[in-house]
């Protein structure tokens, strides 16, 4: 989780003002954190809770823990629709295939048993709300990353199982000078992906992603869910990271770190 948290943060000052380089400052001053990690952490809440309860209190659970964390942290660049679900009183699903889904799945990939187990819980964080076959799709594919890396998949077998989602057959050389703005998911998670395939360890991975711009954090975010299973996160980069989050999020990331530590044994 704390992977896509850092992808977020670093790339959260390069979203609107996109940098076509590797060469940039990590961590710049006035970087933060975005709606990606607020609900990076609420969905990790809800399934950490619940993944072993009926799909019904899953569902209930990431609505209502999404919903609490986006009302208490507003104005972090949440999209217009998503705005609209988390104030409403009867949420629903609104058929979006934005990257949404897959920015925050972190979890799905990382307390998954099992392969399906994986693909199951991203169905249902990205359900909620992002219930276009695309949405689905950006969310499993990347929650499918996640566990084949944490399980040791090579890069390429991590590449020959997520062709079966996305045309990964480019290089981010081939599409930097081009690669534009997008927000959805079949636009972002294929670019995320080759951002990990390309990489050669966890920062390189986040350079990547940022260096061909687009939505800079939330493709940052996605690369580098899948990266910290493949590489870990370097412990002088998690402990910056944790050091830009407050107190509330702060805790939440405490948990999901005692969590790992505990798995890891």
């Amino acid at each position: 989780m704390i992977g896509a948290i850092v992808g977020d943060i670093v790339g959260s000052v390069y979203e609107w003002h996109n940098i076509k380089t590797k060469d940039f400052p990590f961590f710049r001053p006035d970087c933060f954190f975005t709606d990606d990690t607020v609900m990076t952490c609420a969905v990790y809440q809800a399934i950490r809770e619940f993944k072993d309860g009926s799909a019904a209190d899953l569902d209930r659970a990431l609505t209502e823990t999404m919903q609490l964390f986006g009302r208490r942290y507003p104005g972090r660049g949440y999209g217009g629709h998503f705005k609209m679900w988390l104030s409403s009183g009867a949420p629903r699903p609104y058929n979006s295939f934005g990257n949404g889904a897959a920015m925050r799945v972190s979890a799905a990939g990382f307390l998954a048993e099992s392969l399906e187990e994986a693909r199951a819980l991203a169905r249902s964080s990205a359900g909620v709300t992002h219930n276009h076959p695309e949405g689905i799709k950006g969310a499993v594919a990347t929650a499918e990353g996640i566990f084949l890396a944490r399980g040791g998949a090579s890069l390429a077998e991590i590449r020959s199982a997520l062709s079966a989602y996305y045309d990964l057959d480019f290089t981010l050389d081939a599409i930097r000078p081009d690669y534009a703005f997008d927000v959805t998911c079949q636009g972002t998670v294929p670019q995320a992906i080759v951002a990990l395939l390309e990489s050669e360890g966890f920062e390189d991975a986040v350079r990547n992603a940022i260096s061909i711009g687009g939505d800079s954090d939330t493709l940052a975010a996605i690369t580098c869910s899948m990266a910290e299973a493949a590489w870990d996160v370097p412990p002088e980069i998690a402990d910056r990271t944790a050091d830009l989050l407050d107190p509330f999020l702060r805790d939440v990331l405490d948990r999901w770190e005692a969590w790992r530590a505990g798995a890891l044994r």
